[in-house]
């Protein structure tokens, strides 16, 4: 049995709950690929996992870690779409038995994707988790057109970064909300409005500046009252797409009251939407936003960077040569 390096959680609660550690190296079935992982990426998830908010999903020893670009390294009975030496990118299943902080990881064929042209491995673990979220929030969910307007909350986040550049690329005109230090970034990503979350109330700032008509589609990345807060800056019929759990109940009679549509996503795999983004982002439409790059071997010091707030854009996570 050949084995691999990966850093394991072995308990819930601080950073200090990862082990460098071997365990088996799986070998790929039918319609899957195993990946030589050269890149992965932090989300929210992770650290939310590591504390144990989902522990009722996961099962101890685990190996968390939804980003991946690497190296196809070997392929399953009837694997068409992908060879050895292919360079690919994606997101495991989340919650699954193995994720990408370790040497390797194995797929089913169908959630992998071949890694675009013009990114390096670093950059491209950035996208598979975040960017395909604000793809399934803002186009399959949210269904947002041509000339419409977004209000994305967070603009200078993992997501939020992604969801500007999105959201430019479809033809909308994008408000985001982040701190006035991030203004610069978000503005060079595509937002076309500006709101400093911290000394302006978005509502009255959306209000004003569409005559009290509001916006077509809102994108929650931060939860608590930006739900019930946000529903007030939708015109009628509009749409609210969140992606973070309710913590305590709110009213949503405004939803009720405008004939709004309120959709909750939990993203899932597959292949189809990296192959939309690989596009946009070989025709330069979509591009990395990178906070900070680290080994994977100090994935502790990258669960706190996240965690307390304040980054703009991904931590990265390199694992090519870092479990050593």
């Amino acid at each position: 049995m050949q084995l691999m390096k990966a850093l394991v959680l072995t308990r819930f609660g601080d950073v200090d709950g990862f082990e460098l550690q071997e365990v088996p190296k799986q070998e790929p079935k039918p319609h899957q690929v195993l990946v030589q992982i050269h890149a992965t990426s932090v989300n929210a998830v992770d650290y939310q996992t590591r504390r144990g908010d989902y522990k009722h999903l996961v099962k101890l020893p685990a190996i968390l870690g939804v980003d991946i670009s690497g190296v196809v390294e070997a392929v399953g009975e009837s694997v068409k779409q992908f060879k050895v030496g292919d360079a690919v990118y994606y997101s495991p299943q989340l919650f699954g038995d193995f994720g990408s902080y370790a040497e390797y990881h194995v797929a089913d064929e169908q959630i992998v994707a071949k890694k675009p042209t013009n990114l390096s491995h670093t950059e491209a673990a950035c996208f598979p988790l975040a960017a395909g979220t604000a793809w399934d929030c803002l186009v399959t969910r949210g269904q947002l057109q041509v000339g419409e307007s977004v209000l994305i909350h967070a603009g200078a986040g993992g997501v939020g970064s992604f969801a500007i550049q999105l959201a430019k690329a479809m033809g909308a005109y994008v408000f985001t909300t982040c701190r006035a230090l991030n203004h610069n970034l978000v503005k060079k990503l595509g937002a076309d409005y500006v709101i400093d979350y911290i000394g302006e109330d978005y509502v009255e700032v959306i209000q004003r500046f569409t005559n009290g008509k509001g916006v077509d589609l809102v994108l929650d990345t931060v939860g608590g009252d930006t739900i019930g807060r946000s529903l007030n800056v939708i015109r009628p019929y509009g749409r609210l797409v969140s992606i973070v759990d309710i913590a305590t109940p709110q009213s949503l009679l405004e939803a009720w009251g405008k004939n709004l549509t309120v959709h909750f996503v939990f993203t899932p795999q597959y292949r189809a939407k990296l192959d939309a983004l690989k596009y946009l982002i070989e025709r330069n439409q979509l591009r990395p936003v990178i906070d900070s790059v680290m080994p994977l071997n100090q994935v502790a010091q990258a669960h706190q960077r996240l965690e307390q707030g304040g980054t703009a854009g991904k931590v990265v996570l390199q694992v090519l040569g870092c479990l050593s």
